[in-house]
């Protein structure tokens, strides 16, 4: 791969970094609500201080925090904020920054979000590429038709039913948190095998929300590439099936479906910040709940800012996949 063209992909990603940062700056400005007034007039309502002390106090934290500048400045300093990653400070849980609630959460995000991102992209296409061989079996055809009724359900809908009925009712899975009260976290394998338990019905309900999606347009793919002239041209030299299945009807089918998982993992990362918070998972969806509830803007900003960044840092990364899956795709 040339490197302008890296270059340019690496100038889009900043780009892209650019604007979100920017649109994050200026729309919460665009109302005259002040995050730290109503954050310390909601503490002086419930007794946390006088309220005669409250101008003084939300002065001193406007100061802090360069809010007392002009606009432009302010703007300038936040972009030089975001090019140090740094996010702000949480105003709840002050001393501690925005970048550090992240990193704390990040993992617990990463295990659940993008192993079921992949799980369930790997098995609907599969499904799906299955579905639409004419060669394979039935039996296995007739797999992928449940998977597609649960396409029309929110994984919300789906994780509630999951919590209620087998882990309620049939008390078969924990009702909810990242591990067992009790159990000190650390690197043992109990520890992580607890924690593994106690994933697999946020796992399942995302899995089963996004299966059929994949199946179906794997399979809308998959009809279309059996009349190809390359298939035609691998059957009449006396390939075996399997051999025409890999390498030349799965793997040219996969290639629009990578462009769709990037495209998929921001609505992924919208369903899977409720289904942590209604897991109580110490996700970045709990967190971003929390923050919303306790008036937290800087924290509720910061998270969506590096959420944004992040899925389109993954759609650069799949562009450079491309030539691996595909060599006859040319940068140029």
């Amino acid at each position: 791969m040339k490197l302008r063209i890296i270059l340019r992909r690496v100038a889009f990603l900043i780009m892209v970094v650019w604007a979100a940062s920017t649109i994050t700056f200026f729309i919460p400005r665009m109302s005259d609500r002040n995050p730290i007034r109503e954050r310390f007039a909601e503490l002086a309502r419930t007794g946390g201080f006088s309220a005669s002390d409250l101008e003084v106090i939300v002065a001193s934290y406007n100061q802090k925090f360069g809010l007392d500048k002009p606009l432009f400045e302010q703007y300038l300093d936040y972009i030089g904020s975001v090019a140090r990653f740094d996010l702000g400070v949480s105003l709840n849980r002050f001393p501690k920054t925005v970048m550090e609630i992240v990193y704390e959460s990040l993992p617990w995000t990463i295990a659940l979000l993008f192993i079921s991102a992949i799980l369930s992209f790997v098995i609907g296409n599969l499904l799906g590429a299955i579905a639409a061989w004419p060669k394979s079996p039935g039996w296995l055809r007739t797999i992928a038709t449940p998977f597609i009724m649960f396409m029309g359900v929110p994984p919300v809908l789906l994780a509630i039913f999951l919590l209620f009925f087998l882990a309620f009712r049939l008390k078969l899975f924990p009702l909810g948190q990242a591990y067992s009260t009790g159990i000190a976290p650390d690197w043992s394998f109990d520890f992580m095998l607890n924690v593994a338990w106690h994933q697999v019905l946020p796992a399942i309900s995302m899995i089963l929300g996004s299966v059929g999606a994949w199946v179906l347009s794997m399979r809308g793919m998959g009809v279309t590439i059996q009349g190809e002239d390359y298939v035609n041209f691998a059957e009449h030299k006396g390939l075996g099936g399997r051999t025409i299945f890999r390498d030349y009807y799965l793997r040219n089918a996969l290639l629009p479906q990578v462009t769709g998982f990037a495209l998929a993992l921001g609505s992924l990362i919208t369903s899977g910040a409720v289904v942590e918070n209604l897991y109580a998972l110490p996700g970045l969806g709990s967190k971003l709940s929390q923050a919303i509830q306790a008036n937290d803007f800087l924290v509720i900003y910061g998270i969506v800012l590096f959420i944004t960044v992040a899925v389109a840092t993954l759609m650069v990364l799949v562009e450079f996949l491309y030539p691996l899956l595909d060599p006859r795709i040319k940068q140029e």
